[in-house]
């Protein structure tokens, strides 16, 4: 038997062999950091035994996939110690996620968040236990009776909702065993000491708001205990971020339960989305769009000529008007249709790049709502591509540098996926075929690294995905490319070619900023609330040492107002030190100091978020400098002053 590694080197054996004797073949180390394999492309747990030819690949808690085992084993070490703390409690289903893992528990009474420390402590014992792991299976009949025997009926319940010739397989490690297609570790042991029980939530049986709350407990567990603190540092720093209380407190917007999903924006808020909606108009103008409008309600009629009735229904809002149905729109596309289709298009017309800054409203279950994160109604900042077949490279390469202008102005770096025909898809093999080559051909030609995201296209065609990452290191999927042939046939657009004869255009839908709620949502947290001076909702704020200076406070606020610079003055009869402090927990980037010297000599004393006091400067230095730093949109860092 040939095993092909990784290196491409080959090992050969005379019999059969499991995978990780394979890696303890190769080295003692990479048989004690395997987390699992894959052979021939798929993931294969450490037990699976090769006895044929084949490629293999051993992954450690490095690799995604090997970091996801280790998790998914600690669930499992999690689940053990609940069920030895509290012997009554119901094991739902304890997967891997993102940042880590969680179980989902029927309790027979309420778990304080007190008690993960409890928890923590038995996983500690089971840890140093170093119990085998096993992995079995049975027949359906004897699975049910199995878990039926354990008193488990979550468990029953799932295996029972498994297709007939489905392998029921289950992990056994000492006393416990769970359900569960694994992969997972070889040994409690392998789990290490770097875990961390983080929170408990409420979770509805199978995210079905009319079963049972259970109650979730998250964690999340790494290889190093260094990984884990710099994890745990993070996330406490993303405490403080938080955009929900960062948006209370600095007056940008509020949710109210008038209207759950819906945010309100305050005056702060709408100055700081108005001037990112003004930065858009700008970028797109120069790169060659125009911007459109379509209705928030169209007929049903439409919405099954697009497709979204019979694709999206269970995620949109729908009304009877005249006695015929109709949809708020959960997207702008099909009233972008109409616009390209309002009058005879020509070759010479294309590309005819459409923006649309559209309100769009989405169905989301009330539990997946989060601050601006998760809203249902938000605007979109669309745009609709039409083009010719010659034209498909370089309209995405347009976009593609676009998108990368924007992320840049705010000091993101990105990752970039090429998501690939979902199940749910319309159109011919074909027609996907060229789209998804015309996204491979443009990403080469930008020298842009991707990853393909098999399966997660939209429902018309594959798209390009931007994973933009934060001041904090976590990423977001904000911008997309889409490219779509379904639409323009659906809708039986056209254009008149050189030839004199009628063709059907090919359209890019595209985001930049994806969700501007939600975009917002990231900027609080990536700046802390503190923004650049640009889209600072205040950018001066003027601060009285006392009364008796107000008027020529006024008359520099108004001086400033003129200059078209964001500024307030603080009328109150306090301490200066507590206004300069109210100013500083108010992000505010400029504060200017007036007093009796000021007064007297014409001047302002600045200090900034940047450096903190600049000293006294006249007032019109100090708007030459500030114009300066908001017309070129530069992020200031804070400047750490060294003592001397």
């Amino acid at each position: 038997m040939k095993i092909t590694l990784k290196d491409g080197s080959v090992k050969e054996y005379s019999q059969p062999m499991s995978i990780v004797d394979v890696a303890k073949d190769l080295s003692e180390g990479l048989g004690r950091m395997a987390c699992v394999g894959e052979v021939n492309g798929e993931t294969a747990d450490l037990r699976t035994v090769l006895e044929e030819d084949c490629t293999l690949n051993i992954l450690t808690a490095r690799d995604e996939k090997g970091l996801a085992a280790l998790r998914h084993s600690a669930s499992h070490v999690m689940a053990q110690a609940v069920k030895r703390l509290y012997p009554e409690a119901k094991l739902a289903i304890g997967p891997s996620i993102a940042d880590g893992f969680y179980y989902d528990i029927d309790f027979a009474e309420p778990v304080a968040a007190e008690e993960l420390e409890k928890i923590e402590a038995e996983m500690k014992r089971i840890v140093k236990e170093a119990l085998p792991i096993e992995r079995f299976s049975l027949p359906r009949e004897e699975a049910i009776a199995f878990m039926k025997e354990k008193q488990e009926p979550y468990k029953v319940e799932l295996i029972e909702d498994l297709p007939e010739g489905e392998e029921i397989s289950f992990y056994k490690q000492g006393e416990f065993t769970d359900l569960c297609a694994g992969p997972h570790l070889m040994s409690t042991k392998d789990v290490g000491k770097a875990y961390k029980l983080t929170s408990i939530a409420g979770a509805y049986w199978r995210g079905d708001e009319h079963n049972k709350m259970l109650t979730r407990l998250y964690a999340t567990a790494f290889s190093k205990k260094e990984e884990l603190e710099a994890y745990l540092t993070m996330i406490e720093e993303a405490k403080k971020r938080d955009h929900r209380k960062l948006g209370r407190e600095l007056g940008l917007f509020m949710m109210h339960e008038a209207g759950p999903g819906f945010p309100f924006f305050l005056p702060k808020g709408m100055v700081l989305k108005n001037t990112l909606l003004e930065y858009w108009r700008e970028i797109h103008k120069k790169a060659g769009y125009v911007e459109v409008s379509t209705p928030v309600i169209l007929n049903r009629s439409l919405w099954e000529t697009s497709g979204h009735w019979d694709h999206y229904k269970n995620n949109m809002y729908t009304t009877v008007i005249d006695e015929q149905d109709y949809a708020v729109k959960p997207m702008n596309c099909p009233g972008g249709m109409l616009t390209y289709a309002s009058e005879p298009r020509s070759y010479r017309d294309l590309p005819l790049r459409m923006g649309e800054l559209g309100l769009v409203h989405r169905h989301e279950k009330s539990g997946q709502l989060h601050g601006l994160m998760r809203v249902r109604c938000f605007t979109q900042d669309d745009a609709h591509i039409f083009m010719t077949p010659e034209q498909i490279k370089d309209e995405i390469m347009g976009v593609a540098k676009l998108i990368d202008s924007v992320y840049t102005l705010f000091g993101f770096q990105y990752h970039v996926e090429l998501s690939t025909r979902p199940e749910d898809s319309m159109g011919s093999d074909e027609d996907w075929e060229m789209a998804t080559e015309g996204l491979r051909s443009a990403l080469g030609e930008l020298g842009l690294d991707y990853v393909v995201n098999e399966g997660d296209g939209a429902f018309y065609g594959p798209k390009i995905d931007f994973h933009l990452v934060d001041a904090i290191g976590r990423t977001w999927q904000c911008g997309t490319i889409q490219l779509d042939f379904q639409m323009p046939q659906r809708f039986e657009l056209e254009y008149i070619g050189a030839d004199g004869e009628k063709h059907r255009p090919i359209m890019i839908h595209r985001v930049a900023f994806g969700s501007i709620e939600r975009f917002i949502g990231i900027l609080i947290e990536h700046f802390a609330g503190a923004f650049p001076t640009w889209l600072a909702p205040v950018q001066v704020k003027v601060l009285p040492i006392s009364d008796k200076f107000m008027d020529y406070a006024r008359q520099v606020t108004e001086r400033l107002d003129q200059s078209g610079i964001r500024v307030e003055l603080d009328v109150r009869s306090e301490k200066i030190g507590y206004k300069i402090r109210e100013a500083q927990m108010q992000k505010v980037p400029y504060m200017l100091v007036v007093g009796q010297k000021e007064a007297e000599d014409g001047v302002v004393a600045v200090r900034s978020r940047f450096l903190g006091d600049e000293g006294q400067k006249s007032l019109e230095e100090f708007i030459t400098a500030i114009k300066e730093e908001i017309g070129s949109k530069e992020i200031r860092k804070v400047e750490v002053k060294k003592e001397k």
